[in-house]
């Protein structure tokens, strides 16, 4: 589905979260003035407005709301319409305090904040729904209605509820999983600490217990809590399906958001949308590339939107530094670089009360056009005006990570070698060195088609589920390569032993086993010793694991250089079938693993689009004849790029560009190659 034609928008996405609710309608006329002046085509409305549009469980006041929907048409401006189920009124929680969920001490929470209810509350999806419905067949042939926009960052404040409604929810989903207690119980390994289940309603909830919980137990219940917040959402997406069929709907995700399977979520949803707020003084934002690019890769690529960013700074760190000078273009231009085809804020105009009235915003507390912020803002929103050809263009990538979120919540259970092992860690750790590599990343399942790729990377892939080791294998098989570390091939689906010796699955693949591992304390340290990369030869620091290696056909690339298994094998490297397999038994400093990717890429002739100096952020889009090399200076001083023989049109700047680029400090680029 095309974003821009069914959002009846062919532009790139620009505006933010819009509550005018929160000041008098003559103030309205002044934000149209200056959402016009600074180029929002579109703003997410009604997000925390359910009590306003609900003061009773039968009454409903859509007055407002008609005069604002009214008014952005006559403005040219679209409406993102929320469905306004983020935040219950006070009468449903004070009619229905069931709806409240539960902590995993017993106690309920209580109204007066936000996301205050559970997901499997019928309480809460009753009343919701019918708001939903009343919305829907109200606002469905409004010119201004671009796009459906379900509650808001589901599970962010309450992603577990342990309540009674829960418990039996959680029962009828298991046996719909597993059709019977036998095979349950062979599934969690019941028989281990007296376990076993004679009836569905003797299991509960992973709550607090004396130590630790049964770990198929715990990984089923975060699968069906992210279940759960998916059936909420899907009983809104259906009524508006219904009524709109033509319109997309989404709701906005989180990013790398543990709580929530977003690759089963973005099955539902017509655009990929999330919130990004990386810290502002922490340099290039890393974080913030990996999760555009994982947002991008949920829908195979297809164009995002940057649905809440900040201007300036936020209000829920213990500290709140301000975005300087020029970071929110440099970080907006990132988004774009990553397939982004929107740019939004949370939120348009600063509160004067409540919770966040110290979040920066569009327009600040200073209320006009005259604040360096709106300046900014006022850059952006027309800048983004000259890239309509970028739009619906796609990032191109050779080099995919796989990402998988039930992994994630196997690999973080309690009861582990090492608790300091932590999953977005690892992938981290090997998409930093791409990113400064300047190669194109996409993020794929353990099952996907993995034949357009040079090089897969799979960090800590602890659970291997059936199906995904004959995938991988397949695919080096054919003549692909793929980059393996520690601590992956262990268990399957529930968290069991893959027998057979570590990593069972890929242990051919790898031409290795791992007889033991030894998870290190926290000031421990080792090195390797690397022979057999050219340029990365020499010795590096390790930390956190090391496995302890018995070659099966594989050669060592780097060995230990202390403890007892000095000498044993640190990094391999096997020939299986047509392809490459390397693994890396530790975590290996960062020079290493640049050194390694480095050399790597460079016998498959994947490299940058441009030679680049170190701080410069490069990123290809193209689509069809269209191609668009972006170029972002993250450094705080101009930087040089040569274009080797390369020339082409800045859209930004209106220039034509050839021989080499020069970028000021937090400079951008986009340039149209001919």
């Amino acid at each position: 589905m095309s974003i821009s034609k069914n959002a009846r928008l062919p532009h790139m996405f620009y505006g933010g979260d819009y509550n005018p609710e929160q000041w008098p309608e003559e103030v309205w006329l002044e934000d149209m003035r200056l959402m016009k002046k600074a180029g929002v085509n579109i703003v997410s409305i009604g997000i925390f407005s359910w009590s306003l549009l609900q003061p009773g469980p039968d009454t409903y006041d859509f007055g407002w709301m008609d005069r604002l929907m009214d008014l952005l048409h006559e403005n040219g401006i679209k409406a993102d319409l929320a469905t306004a189920t983020a935040s219950p009124p006070a009468w449903l929680a004070k009619l229905h305090p069931e709806s409240l969920p539960v902590d995993q001490d017993g106690a309920r929470y209580m109204q007066g904040s936000r996301q205050h209810y559970c997901p499997n509350s019928k309480a809460f999806r009753l009343y919701g729904q019918r708001l939903v419905r009343r919305l829907a067949e109200r606002y469905k042939d409004h010119p201004a209605l671009a796009m459906w926009h379900i509650n808001n960052e589901y599970g962010c404040h309450i992603s577990r509820c342990y309540c009674e409604v829960c418990t039996s929810e959680f029962q009828i989903w298991l046996k719909k999983r597993y059709g019977t207690l036998d095979e349950l119980n062979a599934r969690w390994g019941t028989n281990f600490w007296s376990q076993k289940y004679y009836a569905w309603e003797e299991i509960g909830l992973p709550g607090k217990t004396p130590t630790y919980a049964n770990p198929g137990q715990q990984l089923d219940y975060a699968r069906f809590m992210s279940d759960s917040l998916l059936d909420a959402y899907l009983g809104e997406h259906r009524i508006l399906r219904e009524i709109t069929p033509d319109l997309p709907i989404m709701t906005n995700l989180m990013g790398v958001f543990k709580p929530l399977d977003e690759f089963e979520w973005a099955k539902h949803m017509d655009v990929v949308t999330w919130d990004s707020y990386p810290e502002p003084t922490g340099g290039i934002p890393y974080g913030a590339a990996m999760a555009h690019d994982l947002m991008r890769s949920l829908k195979g690529g297809e164009p995002f939107i940057l649905m809440e960013q900040v201007t300036s700074q936020v209000n829920w760190r213990d500290h709140n530094p301000l975005k300087r000078p020029g970071v929110m273009r440099l970080w907006s231009y990132q988004t774009v670089a990553r397939g982004g085809d929107g740019v939004m804020f949370f939120q348009w105009r600063q509160s004067k009360a409540g919770a966040e009235k110290f979040h920066g915003a569009m327009v600040t507390h200073t209320g006009d056009e005259n604040s360096r912020v709106y300046r900014e803002v006022e850059q952006l929103g027309n800048e983004l005006k000259l890239l309509d050809a970028v739009v619906n263009t796609r990032v191109e990538a050779k080099v995919a990570i796989v990402f998988d979120w039930h992994n994630w919540w196997a690999l973080e259970l309690d009861s582990k070698p090492s608790r300091d092992v932590r999953y977005v860690e690892q992938v981290m750790h090997y998409y930093k060195q791409l990113f400064k590599l300047n190669v194109g990343v996409d993020f794929v399942q353990p099952d996907a088609d993995l034949s357009k790729y040079k090089l897969v990377v799979a960090p800590a892939l602890y659970m291997v589920k059936p199906g995904e080791a004959d995938n991988l294998k397949q695919y080096v098989q054919a003549g692909g390569t793929v980059v393996m570390t520690f601590f992956s091939g262990i268990v399957d689906e529930n968290d069991r032993i893959h027998l057979g010796g570590y990593p069972a699955p890929f242990r051919e693949m790898l031409g290795l086993t791992v007889e033991e591992f030894d998870p290190m304390l926290p000031d421990q340290t080792n090195r390797v010793a690397v022979k057999g990369l050219k340029e990365a030869d020499g010795e590096y620091g390790c930390r956190l694991w090391a496995d302890l290696i018995r070659l099966e056909g594989a050669e060592a690339l780097a060995a230990f250089t202390s403890d007892f298994y000095a000498g044993s094998p640190a990094v391999t490297k096997n020939s299986f079938g047509s392809g490459k397999a390397y693994y890396v038994g530790t975590h290996a400093e960062e020079a290493l693993v640049y050194g390694l990717l480095s050399r790597i890429l460079g016998d498959l002739g994947v490299a940058a689009p441009l030679q680049a100096p170190e701080g410069v952020e490069l990123s290809v889009r193209s689509l069809e004849d269209r191609r668009f090399v972006f170029a972002l200076n993250h450094n705080t001083a101009p930087v040089t790029i040569p274009l080797g023989g390369a020339d082409g049109f800045d859209l930004l700047s209106g220039r034509q560009v050839g021989g080499e680029l020069e970028l000021a400090p937090n400079g951008v680029a986009i340039v149209q190659l001919k």
